[in-house]
């Protein structure tokens, strides 16, 4: 059972925690919005105090760009320079706020413009010329439905270097990813070639795509916590970094076991425990360090709202793994410390806790299925 998931309003929920204000930062279009045309306002806005920082970020073709924009002069609203967005897009939003009692606040939203009829495009995960961890898997996920997937996979070419096969699995009729049979070796550069203009996905529906994508696979760090010793193991090449004291899941809402992949990494954000179908335990804007490990909402993150004796000693989360932090984020705390020497796409495996094994399809989780398995997941015999 994972204990943070986005909530309605682009925020997270996290476990246990004092209760905080409503929304201070208010996005339009908001978060989760598909198929917005390309004449709706795109702005931020702060009832109350002012905003600090507001990034934007549109992906479109597979290449990834900021939104440049400008804040008012009173500190309150947030619009972009170009007031007509993309088609066939997909906008991020990170935005953090100081309300007028100097308490951090923040969002972090997305939404999907409108794709022309009859046209499909794939969102690309990672990132174009991101440097990355060894555990990253490619991701494709599409707009609409693949009825033709042979078809669509044929047109995806991903090559490394040095050479490693890599092989596709299909997860649904609207998401491919691709993987070496073992985690990537640091400096292998991947190039994904994306060749889906003019291919047929499903019945009158073609693709628009001719792009390119590469990334770098940085330092192997794998950091394995022991749900039961309350402990993570940080290991940067095989060799041991560190071995820092955390809090799991507790009895009732346990942490995934299995491999995970760091997905998201954000230096703050909101955590809500109604996201999760819990009443009002918590509802904290400002959880410092905070790093994604499933689409669920299981996250790594800053805790320093919890008694420092918890961490190395007893599990009380509702399904995150915490790190002792302070209020903002410290750099020399243990969270602070794991997150400046964090990428995504490392690999973060949990053994020992009283919980199933992470699915497959939930974030990256494909490392837990073998590799005669995942081939069997191509469209192509």
């Amino acid at each position: 059972m994972a204990g943070c998931v986005p909530d309605g309003t682009g925020g997270y929920g996290p476990l246990g925690g004092p209760s905080a204000a409503g929304d201070v930062i208010r996005v339009a279009p908001q978060d989760g919005s598909k198929g917005v045309r390309p004449d709706e306002r795109l702005s931020v806005e702060v009832s109350d105090g002012r905003l600090e920082s507001v990034r934007v970020v549109k992906s479109q073709d597979a290449q990834d760009s900021p939104v440049p924009g400008r804040v008012s002069g009173d500190g309150r609203r947030w619009e972009p320079e170009d007031g007509r967005l993309s088609l066939a897009a997909e906008y991020t939003v990170d935005a953090v706020a100081v309300d007028g009692g100097g308490r951090r606040s923040a969002r972090h939203t997305t939404f999907t413009t409108h794709v022309p009829e009859e046209r499909f495009i794939g969102y690309v995960k990672p990132e174009n010329r991101s440097t990355v961890g060894t555990g990253m898997i490619v991701s494709l996920e599409f707009n609409r439905a693949i009825a033709h997937r042979a078809a669509v996979e044929r047109a995806v070419r991903v090559t490394a270097r040095p050479p490693v096969d890599v092989r596709p699995h299909w997860f649904g009729d609207d998401r491919l990813d691709f993987r070496p049979e073992n985690p990537w070796k640091p400096g292998t550069r991947v190039t994904v070639d994306l060749r889906f203009r003019d291919v047929e996905g499903a019945p009158g529906v073609y693709g628009l795509q001719r792009r390119t994508v590469s990334f770098t696979v940085g330092r192997d760090q794998v950091s394995r916590i022991d749900a039961a010793a309350h402990t993570m193991e940080v290991r940067r090449d095989g060799a041991l970094l560190a071995t820092v004291p955390v809090t799991a899941g507790a009895a009732k809402t346990p942490t995934y076991n299995g491999t995970m992949v760091v997905t998201e990494m954000l230096e703050v954000t909101r955590m809500n425990s109604r996201t999760v179908g819990f009443g009002g335990e918590y509802d904290i804007p400002d959880v410092p360090h905070a790093m994604r490990l499933t689409e669920s909402g299981t996250f790594l993150h800053g805790n320093y709202w919890a008694p420092e004796e918890v961490f190395g000693r007893s599990n009380v989360s509702h399904g995150c793994v915490g790190l002792r932090d302070v209020k903002g984020g410290g750099s020399d705390t243990p969270a602070g410390w794991f997150f400046d020497r964090s990428l995504v796409g490392d690999v973060v495996e949990i053994v020992h806790s009283n919980d199933e094994k992470v699915a497959a399809d939930n974030g990256l989780g494909g490392w837990n299925m073998g590799w005669k398995a995942w081939k069997a997941g191509s469209a192509v015999t």
